[in-house]
């Protein structure tokens, strides 16, 4: 690679890591944050803002601290009109919000973690949610056990890290565990989690499968450990049917 080619890439590297900080902490930042964030050098980070403010991708406050701008919005738009799948989640998700009042998601899988690609909260005062594209260890999901589904217990060890078999509450996932898991949940077409990455939170998840059956995507409730037996029903019932509805051929970019 050529200098300036190296230079260039470095260039892209760093608007990277601008948007991946600004995306982790999801509030504006000031330049000295961004600096320290992401360890570019301080005059190539003020002149990248100044570029990326001048194209509408960030904007500046008045204070001087810095966050995503209008045309990171539009984008964002076109892509959610462009992916079938996206689009008609979201609807269902609103469905499903407004029938059962309860905080509703889709997840996928991102490399070797789980995140949270669409979601809609409750209206009650007490709701329970993860936020958009965070990066969450898989054995702490319900979806996770889902759309793992399709891998032998070897694929799944080399897949994810040990370390993310540890809960945030100290307490280990053992692999054989997790495996039996991951079977039982590809059996029985749906999966429910009590207390893994919150000590009060019951997931539910139900696979959207791909035209040659493989999950590619989940649908889930997020509620209270406490939520009555037969509303539990009622909902997951509900969710396995949305789920396969989404299911029927989409489009993909």
């Amino acid at each position: 690679m050529s200098a300036p080619e190296s230079s260039r890439a470095r260039g892209v590297d760093r608007v990277v890591g601008i948007f991946k900080q600004l995306h982790i902490a999801r509030r504006p930042m000031t330049m000295r944050e961004l600096i320290e964030a992401t360890g570019a050098p301080r005059s190539s980070i003020y002149e990248l803002v100044a570029i990326l403010t001048e194209v509408g991708w960030l904007e500046t406050a008045s204070d001087g601290s810095v966050f995503f701008g209008r045309e990171m919005h539009y984008y964002g738009s076109d892509y959610a009109t462009h992916n079938d799948l996206i689009s008609r989640a979201h609807q269902s998700i609103l469905a499903l919000v407004k029938r059962y009042d309860e905080t509703t998601q889709l997840c996928m899988l991102e490399g070797n973690k789980y995140t949270v690609v669409l979601s809609e909260n409750s209206a009650r005062p007490f709701n329970i949610s993860s936020d958009i594209g965070v990066k969450v260890p898989i054995p702490w999901t319900a979806s996770g056990r889902l759309l793992l589904g399709h891998l032998s217990a070897d694929e799944i060890r080399s897949l994810i890290p040990g370390e993310d078999f540890v809960l945030d509450n100290g307490v280990r996932v053992e692999l054989d565990e997790f495996v039996r898991d991951v079977k039982l949940a590809s059996e029985r077409g749906y999966c429910c989690t009590e207390g893994l990455s919150n000590a009060f939170r019951l997931c539910m998840a139900a696979p959207i499968r791909d035209r040659t059956g493989l999950p590619v995507a989940a649908l889930c409730f997020m509620t209270g450990r406490d939520t009555d037996p037969q509303r539990r029903a009622a909902m997951l019932e509900d969710l396995i049917q949305s789920a396969k509805a989404l299911s029927q051929p989409y489009r993909l970019p």
